[in-house]
């Protein structure tokens, strides 16, 4: 039988597959299914920026509400506090006490103050990591991507050296050199690189001409993109690699593991599937690695990587010249 631990960031795992952020990890029930499920541990539903200043601004107006009213009368009223992010707080101790597997807290914010204040927040929870997920607004013109990336590698070198848990971040496909900047962030402190975040698009519906919102549910497809980076810094950063985005089933995994990740996020095939895919996939992985004859997930790992990889091109091109010289070129396999 096939030994399928994993290591994520430095946090023992059973086996490498685990549930990304998502509503399905919003909710205690749905929590205990993930773990019933086999997962080897689950990232809980982020926080976001807007939660926490929306709080804030309400907790503002209630502390204004009597500002009219002779001093002497304001210790009647009793203490407000903004609930919402101290409800998600509560959320995620209460996860993780629930839960024997690990517990990866989630933060989405874009303030500098917010994203210390709030990762040490989180850390006291008790949560076994903590993953950070930036993002630059489409509508920021002005701004040069270099210093985008310089500030959002400071924010991690501040997280990082301010908590004890291990930090990932989710990386964005929009980086103009994705692997310069995976460096900055372990350089940073980053134990853990996800690649890649799948983000909220638009969408407009041309008949009523209102704008719409759907879940963004990926595609088997585009697992060729964690794919390719997996493979590309295989043996390059001492960080964790963890691939996310169209790992539907255990073979997608032992792809992604062939290539040189170290675990795997789930979260579409969740939805499609049910929370019980989890166990599907963990079967097959290790009926894969039973027919293999592979005993354990370093027996295989980066094997088809970039660094041991017979073909460098596989890994650099990004055109399609070397495919069409082939004598099949819509199979596609060397």
């Amino acid at each position: 039988m096939a030994d399928l631990k994993a290591s994520y960031m430095g946090i023992e795992l059973k086996n490498p597959v685990v549930a990304g952020a998502c509503d399905l990890t919003a909710n205690l029930d749905t929590i205990k299914k993930i773990e019933d499920s086999g997962a080897g541990a689950l990232v809980l539903k982020s926080l976001f920026e807007e939660q926490i200043q929306l709080e804030q601004a309400r907790f503002d107006e209630e502390m204004q509400q009597f500002d009219d009213l002779h001093a002497e009368m304001t210790d009647i009223f009793p203490e407000i506090e903004h609930s919402g992010p101290d409800e998600h707080l509560l959320f995620v101790q209460k996860a993780k006490e629930s839960c024997d597997i690990p517990v990866i807290a989630s933060l989405n914010a874009v303030n500098s103050a917010t994203w210390t204040e709030w990762a040490k927040k989180l850390e006291q929870t008790g949560a076994d990591g903590l993953e950070l997920n930036f993002f630059a607004n489409p509508d920021l013109q002005d701004a040069e991507g270099a210093s985008i990336e310089k500030n959002q590698i400071s924010v991690v070198k501040e997280i990082a050296s301010s908590l004890k848990i291990p930090v990932s971040v989710k990386m964005s496909v929009f980086y103009t050199a994705p692997l310069a900047v995976a460096k900055g962030f372990v350089e940073a402190g980053a134990k853990g690189l996800v690649m890649f975040n799948q983000f909220f698009q638009p969408d407009i519906d041309p008949e009523n001409e209102t704008s719409t919102i759907r879940i963004n549910l990926s595609e088997k497809s585009a697992c060729k993109l964690p794919l390719r980076y997996s493979g590309l810094l295989f043996g390059e950063t001492d960080a964790a690699v963890i691939a996310s985005s169209g790992i539907m089933d255990g073979k997608d995994v032992a792809k992604m593991i062939l290539a040189g990740a170290d675990a795997v996020q789930v979260v579409s095939t969740l939805y499609r599937h049910k929370v019980s895919q989890i166990g599907v996939m963990v079967d097959e992985l290790g009926g894969w690695m039973d027919a293999k004859g592979y005993g354990s997930l370093d027996d295989f790992r980066g094997k088809m990587s970039r660094k041991n990889s017979s073909d460098p091109w596989t890994y650099k091109r990004a055109q399609y010249v070397q495919l069409l010289m082939k004598s099949n070129p819509v199979a596609g396999t060397r």
